[in-house]
């Protein structure tokens, strides 16, 4: 007889434990063990956080271990789940075998597990794990469908409730979790349950101040007192929830007709022609909002503008608007609005920016470009590489619980009765249409990071701590994933003719992309360095500039004069008409501001078990090579901590949200463990 010793290891999360009946097959090269209960005298079930060992008796050796096999059957009726994290097999030879596992397995449900180790579809040459490769990948293929969500943009999965997506991509607690995601529970937290449906105007600024009540920190303080100053509105389009928009300008645009006698005054004495070769005049166009019309919110039409936002870099190194144009084509009726105009004046024209960039940054920059891009990178994953593939190890770890939040965040957030749907002027079908032009304006290269900084000009802008940042993390990323697939794969040939990986590639270049070449994608993978490149952005992605994004939402917008999400009067279309009620008449009612308010706390809410980038729970490796990436990795990001910490020891508005710790592994609020 040969024995096999088996160590079983349960979740430590909540519930991962379980009364049922659990079973195990060892299948080997030669032979497949019998099926065998795993049960103790004197033991019910396996205790969360448990570490249980069992013999497995076999009549003679199995060769070497491909996969295992785990079942359930309920103990007297008991329908409960077990979240297994891995097993640990120890052979007769004493060699010990790695099987990750880190999923729920449900009662009368079979789960096959691979062992540690990675192989590519060329490498896996025996015939029984060749078998079980094709049946994983054809089982995922039938489970994970995809579904136009609307025409013209990224296709997403075909589940249209959370609870029914098989186990290995689901939370535990779903129905605990989809009503905590509910956004009146975030009034309920805020305090603000009260005004959620009060339709009345705010009387003062002064009232904005209550709400926010014990919801602050400094960053949120420090918006409030700030947000009408030019420097902070100039410093966001650089470090607030939209860094992505602002590019160098050497040519004004022909419908926005800036005369050097309009801003000679914000130019300390040189002029538009001299700034613009030095390098200094910026610009933001909004043309992506150009004749969309705005949503009904509370009954009342609300309206978007596109505006057209020049800024000068000062000899302070400060990022300054010096023309605000409220519309995309210039004339009588669309004033170029400027510093020296009245401050009411120039207070309305930065309000409207701001509103366009929340449509722009919640839709754009946030939905699709985080979102929607890791939607697709999932369900390409989980169709196209099988668990043993060294690809879907790297990526499984930040896209696990994708397909989960994006369902949640489709039915709650931007369905027909969605809180974005209900209370934002970019609600509804103007929604559509905006991610529709979005999804058409998308390029490869405005996704890579270093890519994107070049071609918008902004290599040497100072104080852009999203780019300094961002490029750091990035680098970081890129040597992780360059010697993880360095290691697997040893030549351009291995890329290839690896018929998993051009699969993957296939399905994001026609379900994401829409098959568009303009757009710059890859369509197949040629070399080593083509890949690496790939999957450092995707990583980058789903992962950094989700963060990047979304974590500022509530601190930068809870003062809602800074971001309002909706306004209820048309842009104006002469100057000096504007005052102070007629401002507070423009902006958000009181029950959009608290609804808002709810959604972007929700959003930006750091998780009780946040894990970050870097800290690896699941063991998927086993190998030498990888593991030893893994802990450099952590130590590079470390160390990367450490210096934007003590970076932001010298800022009065410390740049937080690039920093290692605050970027999470797996998002977003329910992790591994």
């Amino acid at each position: 007889m040969e024995t096999y010793k088996v160590t079983v290891h349960t979740g430590t999360r909540p519930l991962a434990g379980t009364t049922s009946y659990i079973y195990i097959q060892l299948r080997g090269t030669k032979a497949e063990s019998e099926e065998k209960i795993l049960d103790q005298a004197f033991s019910l079930g396996f205790s969360e956080g448990s570490v249980r060992t069992f013999d497995v008796e076999c009549k003679a050796s199995l060769g070497e271990l491909i996969y295992i096999t785990l079942s359930s059957k309920p103990f007297m009726g008991l329908d409960n789940q077990w979240f297994c994290n891995k097993i640990l097999v120890t052979t007769p030879e004493d060699v010990k075998i790695l099987f990750p596992c880190y999923r729920w397995l449900g009662s009368e449900e079979n789960l096959v597990l691979r062992h540690a180790k990675a192989s590519l579809v060329f490498q896996d040459t025996n015939p029984i794990a060749q078998r079980h490769r094709m049946r994983q990948l054809k089982g995922r293929q039938e489970a994970f469908g995809w579904e136009v969500y609307a025409e013209g943009t990224p296709q997403v999965s075909h589940y249209e409730s959370a609870i029914d997506m098989p186990a290995e991509v689901q939370f535990s607690y779903t129905k605990t979790f989809d009503f905590a995601y509910n956004a009146v529970t975030q009034l309920l937290a805020l305090k603000l349950e009260g005004l959620a449906d009060n339709k009345m105007t705010w009387e003062s600024m002064n009232e904005l101040d209550r709400i926010l009540c014990e919801n602050r920190n400094k960053t949120i303080d420090y918006v409030q007192e700030h947000w009408d100053e030019d420097e902070f509105f100039g410093y966001q389009f650089l470090n607030g929830i939209n860094p992505m928009m602002i590019q160098r300008c050497s040519k004004l645009p022909v419908n926005f007709p800036v005369t050097e006698g309009m801003v000679k005054d914000s130019l300390g004495g040189s002029s538009l022609e001299v700034e613009m070769k030095r390098g200094n005049i910026f610009l933001c166009d909004y043309k992506m909002l150009d004749g969309l019309v705005g949503n009904e919110v509370h009954g009342r039409q609300q309206y978007l503008t596109a505006p057209l936002v020049l800024l000068y870099c000062d000899s302070n190194d400060m990022m300054m608007p010096i023309a605000i144009q409220l519309g995309q084509k210039a004339g009588v009726h669309h004033p170029i609005f400027l510093p020296t105009d009245s401050k009411n004046d120039w207070q309305l024209a930065k309000i409207y920016v701001r509103a366009a960039e929340f449509s722009v940054q919640e839709v754009d920059i946030h939905l699709l470009r985080t979102h929607l891009l890791a939607e697709v990178f999932t369900m390409a994953t989980l169709r196209n590489l099988p668990s043993p593939h060294p690809l879907f190890k790297l990526l499984i770890r930040h896209t696990r619980y994708t397909l989960q939040i994006n369902i949640l965040a489709r039915n709650r957030l931007i369905s027909e009765d969605g809180v974005i749907t209900k209370y934002s002027g970019i609600g509804g079908a103007a929604l559509d249409e905006l991610l529709l032009r979005a999804t058409a304006s998308l390029t490869y290269s405005s996704l890579c990071l270093p890519d994107n900084i070049s071609e918008r000009g902004l290599d040497e802008v100072p104080h852009y701590y999203y780019r300094d940042d961002g490029l750091k993390l990035w680098n970081v990323i890129n040597k992780y994933v360059e010697g993880v697939l360095q290691h697997y794969y040893k030549s351009d040939d291995d890329v290839k003719k690896d018929t998993e990986l051009q699969s993957w590639i296939s399905e994001i270049f026609t379900n994401g992309f829409k098959g568009k070449k303009s757009t710059g994608i890859p369509e197949s993978f040629q070399a080593v360095g083509d890949l690496i490149k790939f999957v450092t952005m995707v990583i980058f992605t789903v992962t950094a500039q989700h963060a990047a994004v979304n974590n500022g939402q509530f601190e930068f917008g809870a003062w809602m004069p800074n971001l309002p999400s909706a306004l209820r009067k048309r842009p104006p279309v002469h100057k000096g008409q504007t005052n102070e009620i007629s401002i507070l008449e423009t902006l958000p009612d009181v029950g959009t501001t608290v609804n808002v308010m709810a959604v972007l706390k929700l959003l930006s809410q750091k998780s009780t078990d946040h894990y970050p980038l870097g800290d690896f729970l699941e063991e998927l490796y086993d190998e030498k090579v990888p593991c030893k990436l893994i802990e450099d990795f952590r130590k590079d990001l470390e160390k990367l901590t450490d210096d934007i910490k003590e970076r932001n020891k010298k800022l009065e508005l410390p740049y937080t949200y690039l920093d290692p710790r605050n970027v999470t592994t797996v998002w977003p609020f329910e992790s591994v463990e």
